[in-house]
């Protein structure tokens, strides 16, 4: 496991970059921490990966597969679990099995067969129910998107649409002006509900039956129009494209607007990985 668990030179940049230079100290003591929480929740760790804010490792425990995922930022873990807590009775989230929220670790469900819907493909009505799923959370007497509660750490999506526009503006994709002050005055207003905040078909799974599973959320409280930003302008090749695809998803998921969904992906086209065509 020791080799598994050590975290590799180049994740430590993109770390040091992601976190400040701090973050070293934190990657040599993930081994310590990683061997710990195995022995807690009964963890055989047998691979490890990860993204550009956590390490992630696939685990068997039980017999059954379960993922350790662990961020050098607890707050980044306390706000993906309340937000995985909220959708905790829809089979479209993945779920969340238990947590050490100040160690900022999460223990994650698998979710089989696996495969993102960026590499299977996807069709708009699936990408509906899944939409629809994230704004109603599937319990008893539930009719609305989930609502701001005492003591959330999550934050107005504001923050989060102000993060991906300087985020843009360091890695050299700069936001014209106009369309960073759109999307800010988007974000400030509309309705307010739970939003996953990075649904993209990389961070989407192929679930039992083909059901799709959303996973790593960037979660906060804003306009849940927000998440069908991608899947509007996914290879969409004009603006009469873009119009016809929100009419299709405006259609298929009750409460999203058509109004506010075009203008978010005109107002943040350029941060997509299908812009569309100026």
């Amino acid at each position: 496991m020791e080799e598994l668990v050590r975290v590799p030179a180049e994740v430590r940049e993109r770390f040091a970059v992601r976190f400040g230079a701090g973050v070293g100290r934190w990657c040599d003591e993930l081994p310590l921490l990683v061997r710990e929480l195995a022995g807690q929740w009964g963890l055989e760790v047998v691979a490890a990966g990860g993204g550009g804010t956590s390490r992630v490792f696939r685990c068997v425990r039980g017999g059954e597969a379960v993922w350790l995922k662990l961020t050098p930022e607890p707050a980044i873990a306390r706000a993906e679990a309340e937000a995985l807590r909220h959708w905790a009775a829809t089979p479209s989230v993945v779920a969340l099995l238990a947590a050490d929220l100040p160690a900022g670790a999460l223990l994650l469900a698998d979710v089989r067969p696996g495969t993102t819907l960026r590499q299977r493909g996807w069709n708009l009505p699936e990408v509906a129910s899944l939409l629809r799923d994230l704004r109603v959370p599937a319990a008893p007497g539930a009719d609305s998107v989930p609502q701001p509660e005492a003591g959330s750490v999550l934050r107005p999506l504001a923050d989060r649409v102000g993060f991906l526009l300087d985020l843009a503006e360091r890695r050299g994709r700069p936001v014209p002006a106009g369309q960073r002050a759109a999307a800010l005055e988007l974000a400030s207003g509309g309705p307010v509900g739970l939003v996953h905040g990075d649904l993209h078909p990389s961070n989407v799974l192929a679930g039992p039956g083909g059901r799709p599973v959303a996973i790593d959320p960037r979660p906060c409280w804003g306009d849940p129009d927000f998440d069908a930003i991608d899947w509007a302008l996914a290879g969409v090749a004009d603006r009469a494209g873009l119009e016809r695809r929100v009419a299709d998803l405006a259609a298929l998921v009750p409460g999203l607007s058509a109004d506010r969904l075009s203008a978010w992906c005109l107002a943040l086209s350029a941060l997509t990985a299908d812009p569309l065509p100026s």
